[in-house]
């Protein structure tokens, strides 16, 4: 290799490396398991019963808090479309966004999908506490809300929230736009395609930005994201 290089190191081009597509689920310990549930219904909410009404109260409350959010903030909410991909539909409001040098969401799906969730029942036989149900585990079809942000650090995002309990989420992003706000930030001029990067007037810099993603990075700002989005 080292002869390789004395030989042809004039002709040898820079590569670097990066994460692409990154895919991060998230989900709320206290509601992972039926005897949780219970306790956040009885302790913390203060609800005796578990039953389906309780359950689709959190579900109808949310729905109404993701339509206020998007009326609030002039964000445009539709149904998703069969055949129709997600990432070009929202792509003018993205570079709206991107013209007016702006950070939040921007856009939202609704999407009929399967996802976790609890089923209620009534027990066999009769119990010493009236409001005893069986809660659990199933796959169920209902609405999912797909939150699309720019970010200010990681760059175009999507945040997925299931709007049943046990309302898991998931993340998507992408390591190119987070070293192309890298390097817009520096003031670095580069030449992008999609997610590959063609051409870069510092590629010590690119390097160093591909370096910089972190777990911390993506923890902090998905923590933010999060919170903005309470179920």
């Amino acid at each position: 290799m080292d002869v390789f290089t004395k030989l042809f190191g004039d002709f040898l081009v820079f590569v670097y490396h990066c994460f692409d597509r990154i895919v991060i689920h998230g989900y709320l310990t206290a509601l992972s398991r039926p005897e949780l549930v219970v306790h956040f219904f009885r302790d913390i909410v203060g609800v005796a019963e578990v039953s389906k009404e309780a359950l689709s109260q959190r579900t109808n409350d949310y729905r109404r808090w993701v339509e206020a959010y998007a009326r609030n903030h002039s964000i445009p909410i539709e149904w998703a479309e069969k055949g129709v991909r997600k990432e070009d539909h929202v792509l003018p409001w993205l570079r709206r966004m991107e013209k007016r040098d702006a950070y939040g969401v921007y856009f939202i799906f609704r999407s009929m999908e399967l996802g976790p969730t609890y089923r209620v029942s009534l027990p066999k036989y009769q119990s010493k506490d009236p409001h005893y149900r069986i809660l659990a585990h199933q796959r169920s079809r209902f609405t999912h809300y797909y939150f699309y942000i720019r970010d200010e650090a990681l760059g175009p995002m999507v945040l997925l929230v299931a709007s049943f309990f046990p309302f898991q989420t998931a993340y998507y992003l992408n390591g190119h736009s987070f070293i192309e706000q890298e390097l817009r930030r520096a003031g670095i001029g580069f030449r992008k395609h999609d997610n590959a990067f063609l051409a870069v007037e510092d590629v010590a810099a690119l390097q160093a930005a591909a370096d910089r993603l972190s777990p911390e990075i993506i923890r902090r700002r998905l923590d933010c994201w999060t919170l903005m989005a309470p179920r």
